[in-house]
């Protein structure tokens, strides 16, 4: 039987009933406790890392748990880490870089309602965790929720109620569980020299959405404070930028003064091409922008706080941005 380290966080799966609303009040061992099944599957044991709403979470918390993997790599087979759904994404995004090739599986779950209600997803979901944690093919970073298994760097929160609460977004789920049992549509590696482990990141990334009629001046106003700025343009990269325009200007300043630009669209799928028309291909061709492509906006954060932590050399932020890490980006 495979020992397991359940890592809680906090999150809506151990939140309990409070004046001001729902806020995280349950231990590991009442969690634990609401769903028994799991040591016929494995050996548990748990450390309750912190206990918060997971729109608290910060870079800060994100290595912390990667420092809890480390200390603890050598004597588990695996681990399952309890979080809130609103930041899930962003953590095992973070985790993809900071936990890099584990050949250990490292699953993040959690819930829509909490574990101490009758009517809760939290207990098939972390039954389900474990399932895989277990399972002899689990390795790298997942989210394993509503049965789904989903690269941690490809997953996005898609709907605020639902069960059904993640996504895979431009990549097919790897799998699912179902009756405790493990489907497995695509075979993943780790290296067998990782996992490759990080504990620093930069927080110097700043992220703009467009809205039309946007004049891009906030720029001027970031730019001591930001290394980086993620601009979520319109459709497939559009830019309201021509020759000479105030905005491109303002894109070009930012990079004259040392930052770095990434473009990715604010459509939920499929990506970006910016090569497809003159509103995109103009900024595309500047040097020191940087095209996302595919890759989900968590990805897209957590990895240039991940790059920016090592480098700040703008050649090497591309090259690194552009290697891919467990499916992030094609």
């Amino acid at each position: 039987m495979k020992k397991i380290l359940l890592i809680a966080t906090g999150g809506t799966i151990a939140s309990g009933p409070t004046k001001k609303g729902l806020a995280p009040l349950l231990g590991t061992d009442e969690i634990l406790a609401c769903v028994p099944e799991i040591s016929e599957i494995a050996r548990v044991n748990a450390v309750q890392l912190f206990n918060i709403d997971s729109a608290m979470m910060t870079c800060e918390h994100w290595i912390a748990i990667a420092r809890c993997i480390k200390e603890n790599y050598d004597n588990y087979d695996g681990f399952v880490i309890t979080h809130g759904t609103d930041t899930m994404a962003y953590t095992a995004s973070a985790l993809s870089y900071l936990v890099k090739d584990s050949v250990k599986p490292i699953v993040l779950t959690g819930a829509q309602k909490s574990i101490y209600m009758r009517d809760t997803d939290a207990r098939n979901n972390l039954y389900d965790a474990f399932v895989y944690a277990v399972h002899p093919s689990a390795c790298l970073v997942h989210i394993v929720f509503e049965g789904k298994i989903i690269i941690g760097n490809r997953a996005r929160k898609t709907r605020t109620k639902s069960y059904n609460a993640f996504s895979s977004v431009d990549f097919p789920e790897v799998g699912v569980v179902r009756d405790g049992r493990v489907a497995v549509y695509i075979e993943e590696k780790a290296s067998p020299s990782g996992p490759e482990l990080s504990f620093s990141l930069c927080p110097r990334v700043f992220v703009l959405k467009l809205i039309p009629g946007e004049d891009f001046t906030v720029l001027d106003r970031i730019k001591d404070a930001y290394s980086c700025v993620v601009i979520e343009s319109f459709g497939v990269g559009n830019l309201p930028v021509c020759e000479g325009s105030a905005a491109a200007e303002k894109i070009a300043a930012f990079i004259s003064g040392g930052g770095t630009v990434v473009v990715t669209t604010q459509v939920p799928h499929e990506g970006s091409d910016m090569s497809v028309y003159e509103a995109g291909s103009g900024i595309k061709s500047l040097k020191g922008v940087i095209e996302a492509y595919d890759m989900t906006l968590e990805a897209v954060v957590t990895k240039l706080m991940w790059i920016l932590a090592k480098t700040s050399d703008r050649e090497e932020i591309r090259k690194l941005f552009y290697t891919t890490v467990q499916k992030d980006i094609f």
